[in-house]
């Protein structure tokens, strides 16, 4: 079964399905219920709404990368601190001898 074209382009398959005539019906409905002069304060409301969630997903991308790089890092230090308390076989069996 052949996968629809628009799903690979990263666009939702409702969106997809439609043509030129509903979306001029969508946006001659949109236009009735908002009017004119509220359209551009809508899109600019959008606008800003999606920039501070890209924004907050940057950041807790980065926080992500920042405490994985963290925890890679203390990684060989906690065994060489577990290896330096720990004695080798060999020295504790010449100590109790």
């Amino acid at each position: 079964m052949a996968t629809p074209y628009f799903i690979h382009m990263n666009i939702p398959a409702f969106i997809g399905g439609l043509g030129g005539q509903e979306v001029m019906i969508i946006f001659l409905i949109v236009l009735l219920l908002f009017g004119a002069k509220k359209i551009p304060e809508l899109a600019r409301g959008l606008g800003k709404s999606m920039g501070e969630f890209k924004k907050a997903r940057d950041e807790f991308e980065r926080e992500i990368m920042t405490a994985e790089s963290e925890a890679m890092d203390d990684e060989p230090k906690a065994k060489k601190k577990d290896e330096e308390r720990a004695p080798a076989p060999a020295e504790s069996q010449s100590r109790e001898s």
